[in-house]
């Protein structure tokens, strides 16, 4: 089959918090750790290169930092094959933010793509839920580590 370009993939969420707190939780992985990953080789900084561990599955991705536009955006390109994450926040109002995730760039075959998507959607959507979880009322769900339990790796 031959390569195609792929499809924009949204997730959007109501944070009930404050604009800066909830730009930080994603850049700071002392914060991201509760709700996302498991482990970070540092901040998203412009122009930083990470890896982002899930221990749980025994799988890492590498994040290049595109852009950082304190507090409105994070841009970053991660993954094999590497795709583009966008993040954007909108305050509304003083105790409110809405985040919107934009995950583009999937190559590869109809299927392939379609499976990426697929995938991508479902964990961007589990990822705000815990955003928002956690922000709100301190409460882990442990939604991602949860999402596949049989491909735990053992510890």
């Amino acid at each position: 089959m031959s390569e195609v370009a792929g499809p924009a993939v949204q997730a959007q969420m109501l944070v009930r918090r404050p604009l800066d707190e909830v730009f930080e939780a994603f850049v700071d992985p002392s914060i991201t750790t509760r709700f996302w990953f498991t482990g970070s080789s540092g901040k998203l900084e412009p122009g930083a290169k990470v890896i982002w561990e899930w221990e749980m599955y025994g799988v890492s991705a590498d994040v290049h930092v595109r852009s950082i536009e304190r507090p409105s955006r994070i841009l970053i390109e991660w993954g094999e094959p590497a795709t583009t994450v966008e993040w954007q926040f909108t305050p509304l109002g003083a105790e409110a933010t809405l985040v919107q995730i934009c995950n583009t760039g999937f190559r590869g075959t109809q299927e392939e793509i379609v499976g990426m998507a697929l995938d991508s959607m479902g964990g961007f959507t589990l990822v705000l839920a815990a955003l928002k979880a956690w922000l709100e009322h301190g409460i882990a769900l442990d939604l991602v580590a949860d999402r596949d339990p049989e491909a735990h790796v053992a510890p």
